[in-house]
């Protein structure tokens, strides 16, 4: 397991293939009304008790999307870190996330390609041992860190 790169973030030349960073994150009621004002997503399965609770999910249940905004935090501030692009993203789900559950998002790299500086990374999101979601992701990284500033 890596920790944030002391600079941020870590350059093509720093990478290689099995590094993997994760991140904890408590799914909270404020945390799902904050998604919703964010992405304007209000269905009822996510803000509404009374209805959920009628559906096969028998009670609410967080976005999908916020949970898989985790593993782009991963992404942003640990693995690749400051200065990582993404250029595409796959994901899966295969469980609802609930509140009070913590989602622990893991991201591995799979591939490098020097030449395009693209890394390949598997995404995870995992409720205690189970798989909650999962995909991959191309993201660009920088092959060289900028100067301090004088």
């Amino acid at each position: 397991m890596i920790e944030p790169h002391p600079t941020g973030g870590y350059i093509l030349e720093e990478l290689a293939v099995g590094m993997v960073a994760e991140k904890r994150v408590t799914v909270t009621e404020g945390r799902i009304g904050q998604f919703a004002e964010a992405s304007d997503d209000f269905n009822p399965v996510h803000m509404d008790e009374a209805f959920a609770s009628k559906t096969a999910y028998r009670g609410r249940i967080a976005h999908g999307l916020l949970s898989a905004s985790f593993g782009s935090a991963v992404v942003g501030t640990i693995l690749p870190g400051a200065g990582a692009i993404y250029l595409s993203q796959s994901l899966a789900f295969h469980r609802p996330v609930r509140i009070g559950d913590v989602v622990t998002a893991r991201v591995t790299v799979s591939a490098i390609d020097e030449a395009s500086a693209r890394v390949t990374l598997r995404c995870e999101g995992l409720v205690g041992d189970d798989l909650v979601m999962d995909g991959e992701a191309v993201v660009r990284v920088p092959r060289r860190r900028r100067p301090a500033k004088a």
